[in-house]
């Protein structure tokens, strides 16, 4: 069951907005939660692997890097 849901509605028109519910979900991961990830709109380009190759924002791990953990652990990507 999932304890937080993270929202996110942007895509690669800004990578750095895009990439903070996969940082959000890493962190609850690790502070042992069950996140989830709810796509929306423009967010929805986050699920091709064109997408996940490319986008890096600003001060930011990859966003490959942090879609890999979230898939590894589980966490369910609502699109």
């Amino acid at each position: 069951m999932v304890t937080m849901l993270m929202f996110s509605t942007n895509g690669s028109e800004n990578p750095t907005k895009a990439t903070l519910p996969f940082v959000l979900a890493s962190g609850a991961i690790d502070a042992g939660q069950k996140p989830g990830i709810a796509l929306v709109g423009d967010a929805v380009v986050a699920m091709k692997d064109s997408f996940a190759d490319n986008i890096q924002g600003m001060g930011l791990p990859p966003f490959k890097e942090l879609f890999a953990k979230a898939v590894a652990n589980s966490v369910p990507i609502y699109v």
